[in-house]
């Protein structure tokens, strides 16, 4: 099994922030060569692809919502956005992505809890790779609506396993939070291979919501 399959699993398998935390801490000086030449790791360029169509102007600030070593941070610095906030669970990944120089802030914060943003902060929330029943639960959902503003976008890919199975909260949170009037579906991608050759069995969807 592959160096990145493996810490995914145990990522999967993970229950408490610190758990999390530790894991990615002791994955941050590999994490970038594993996913980019090991697994060809292309769910930041669906991310950046959505972005771009929805919120094209540069002039606007981004939340990078799981940031971890920076790797979506770099496509966006790249395609001219720069004005970009990374938070992360892991002080070691955040340690990887401060040494990029392309985020204009960087925090230490953990998703499900309070991000202590103000209210409308940013123009878009964007996770790449986080969201899943241990380290990016439903509740975040909330948080991310909060500190988005009317109008924004928070945009976000899930395993479509966590997404079918009503268990893990996914569904049933994101069609609250619609019948609520919180957020509008925009657009769901079909289903891609989002690290083909480490996890090639494991599909993914982009989620797009426009903040009501």
């Amino acid at each position: 099994m592959k160096a990145d399959a493996e810490m995914m699993e145990q990522l999967y398998k993970a229950k408490k922030p610190q758990e999390i935390a530790d894991i990615y801490s002791q994955w941050a000086k590999t994490y970038d060569e594993d996913l980019n030449e090991d697994s060809d790791y292309v769910a930041p360029q669906w991310c950046l692809k959505l972005l771009e169509k929805y919120v094209p102007s540069k002039d606007v600030r981004l939340l990078d919502a799981g940031s971890g070593t920076g790797l979506f941070g770099q496509l966006l610095h790249q395609r001219g956005y720069r004005n970009v906030v990374g938070i992360d669970v892991s002080e070691g990944m955040l340690e990887e992505a401060r040494k990029k120089n392309v985020y204009a802030e960087v925090h230490q914060k953990i998703l499900g809890e309070p991000l202590g943003f103000l209210n409308d902060s940013f123009d878009a929330a964007i996770s790449v790779g986080v969201f899943s029943p241990g380290q990016g639960p439903s509740s975040a959902f909330d948080e991310l609506i909060r500190i988005t503003k009317l109008g924004g976008y928070i945009m976000f890919t899930l395993r479509s396993s966590f997404y079918d199975d009503n268990k893990f909260g996914f569904k049933p949170k994101q069609l609250e939070l619609e019948a609520a009037e919180k957020w509008t579906l925009e657009e769901k991608t079909a289903k891609f291979q989002g690290l083909p050759k480490g996890e090639p069995d494991l599909f993914y969807n982009v989620w797009v919501y426009k903040v009501c």
